[in-house]
């Protein structure tokens, strides 16, 4: 008994092991500006720590209450909206720049209590019916409604106007990075927090069985919904920052690219994890700035990367690093060292020789007439040479052949380094 109640007290309780990722989080904050501390870093860097609150968001409605939403970003734009107004209005030089995020997540709070009073009721295919309904129609209002959303032209407005805190006036793009980067932690710590409230394990309980959860006498509609409005309320602090790093929002911001942007964030970082979207998050904006200065098919590219890891690795980048825990833990994660190599590597090469084909096709497509060479892997190519087709051809053949072949060798090697010492693999 004494175990029981000691257990009890313990569950889901905060330790130092709990705290230490965060503190290791605020201190990369803190210094990686004054690493990379160019403009355009800081930007990058901005625009990802939306996305990261963004996506946290959503997985506070996917990841732990199971529901698909196909028009979450009309939360995130409608806050960004208002916030801009905010910005036009006579009242802005009274209140200081940091509050406004506050501002949009209330509001995004507001129009979530409203929607999810009714697309509630119930989960799976209704609900995402209903979220993708939603966000036709606050798309379509944008064109509409012009005195709220601007049109096609959105609505624009400047930041510097508000009143300077502590003699801050957020001119710069360091001072809007660190204004980011703080509502990123403290939204972070709070949707954590909210995960390990009775009402954050019940939308679990809710997501993986409702009708027990109504047995035990919980109503599944109430649980969706505070989930659905408290993830309203942090979309809206997204839509609030991207009002501030941006200064203009359009209905770009709130349509249903950017809602299925966002799930497609958030699946490939990982669902079933607390900091899966966080990854999903930087990664994506990785492959959208650096993969997307080097090419004009990296949408092509993150889909197929999107496709491929709902089929094979459904629980993201974040399942792919928890898989290798109990190898870990058993002291053989050396073991799969070697079969990476011989086996992941060439997979790597031939995708890439792929690829090459790709964009050979793409220019021989695309490009002016007489203009016959293109850089591809930072080498000038002649598209219209026989050899550089033969070269890319043989090493994706050759690299997806020898991935193929070393595939058991690899699967081999896992079962071992996954089993105890003595047990049969």
């Amino acid at each position: 008994m004494s175990t029981a109640s000691t257990n009890t007290r313990t569950y889901g309780a905060i330790t130092f092991g709990t705290l230490v990722p965060w503190i290791i989080g605020a201190i990369v904050l803190l210094v990686l500006p004054m690493l990379l501390g160019g403009r355009s870093q800081l930007t990058i860097m901005s625009q990802m720590s939306i996305m990261v609150v963004f996506a946290l968001a959503y997985n506070m409605l996917l990841g732990q209450g199971g529901m698909l939403s196909f028009g979450h970003a009309v939360y995130t734009g409608m806050g960004a909206f208002l916030c801009l107004h905010v910005m036009n209005s006579s009242f802005f030089g009274s209140i200081p720049l940091p509050v406004l995020p506050l501002i949009g997540g209330l509001f995004g709070l507001g129009i979530a209590m409203i929607i999810g009073s009714f697309s509630t009721r119930s989960a799976g295919t209704v609900f995402a019916m209903i979220s993708l309904g939603i966000g036709e129609l606050m798309a379509a209002c944008v064109l509409i409604i012009v005195v709220f959303f601007g049109g096609e032209e959105g609505i624009s407005g400047y930041r510097d106007e508000g009143l300077p805190f502590f003699g801050f006036e957020f001119i710069s793009q360091l001072e809007v990075f660190y204004l980011i980067a703080f509502w990123l932690f403290v939204s972070a710590a709070l949707m954590y927090l909210f995960s390990r409230t009775p009402v954050g394990r019940m939308a679990n309980a809710v997501r993986d069985n409702p009708e027990r959860a109504q047995f035990l006498g919980y109503s599944a509609r109430w649980v969706r919904f505070v989930s659905f409005s408290a993830s309203g309320f942090f979309c809206g602090i997204a839509g609030g920052l991207s009002a501030i790093l941006f200064e203009i929002a359009t209905e770009t911001d709130l349509n249903v690219t950017a809602s299925g942007t966002i799930l497609l964030i958030v699946f490939l970082g990982g669902v079933g994890f607390f900091w899966g979207p966080i990854i999903g998050a930087v990664v994506f904006i990785l492959l959208q700035t650096v993969l997307g200065l080097q090419t004009h098919l990296w949408e092509l590219y993150v889909g197929v990367i999107f496709v491929g890891m709902v089929m094979f690795f459904p629980g993201g980048l974040a399942g792919i690093i928890m898989a290798h825990g109990v190898a870990m833990s058993l002291g053989k994660l050396n073991l799969l060292i070697r079969p990476y190599l011989t086996c992941v590597l060439p997979a790597i090469i031939g995708v890439l020789g792929l690829c090459g084909l790709i964009e050979m096709i793409f220019h021989t497509r695309e490009a002016p007439t007489g203009e016959t060479e293109m850089t591809l892997f930072w080498t000038p190519i002649d598209t219209h040479h026989i050899w550089a087709w033969l070269i890319f051809g043989a090493i994706a053949a050759g690299g997806i052949l020898i991935a193929r072949h070393q595939a058991p060798v690899l699967k081999e090697a896992w079962n071992q380094a996954n089993t105890i010492d003595g047990e049969p693999s």
